[in-house]
């Protein structure tokens, strides 16, 4: 992060020395640092493409084994996991209900199940919950 900082930091102070020059430049009437004003924010337009693909290859999310046996031994349905995987994805009973072709009350009583069979109260916190628990 330090790394990123420093980099944008350096990249902005460039661009501030290119403007204060290139107002020089245009008090002077000289052309020549006009051009080189222009090779410079090239090359801070290569410098930028080149950041921005490293900084994406290098984020990468750990995979997480999903644990079945959790699964099991908290007494989860199918559908009750369905539901929590729905959840997680940020959607609403409404939108649950949708997406699995079931009525909204029917979503109601899944999302019931697994507060009580998670021992939460509230859906995020089930959310963090199955997250600790290894079962999303």
């Amino acid at each position: 992060m330090k790394k990123t900082i420093l980099v944008f930091s350096l990249l902005i102070v460039a661009l501030i020395l290119l403007f204060k020059i290139s107002t020089y430049a245009i008090h002077s009437g000289n052309l020549k640092i006009e051009f080189t004003i222009a090779v410079f924010a090239v090359l801070f337009l290569i410098i930028g493409i080149f950041i921005n693909r490293k900084m994406s290859k290098s984020v990468t999310i750990p995979l997480v084994e999903i644990d079945q046996g959790k699964i099991k031994e908290l007494e989860i349905t199918s559908r009750e996991y369905e539901v929590l995987l729905a959840i997680s994805e940020g959607l609403s009973n409404k939108e649950i209900a949708e997406k699995l072709f079931l009525s909204e009350s029917t979503i109601k009583t899944h999302v019931s199940n697994l507060l009580v069979k998670l021992n939460a109260k509230r859906r995020t916190q089930a959310l963090q919950i199955a997250k600790d628990y290894r079962i999303i």
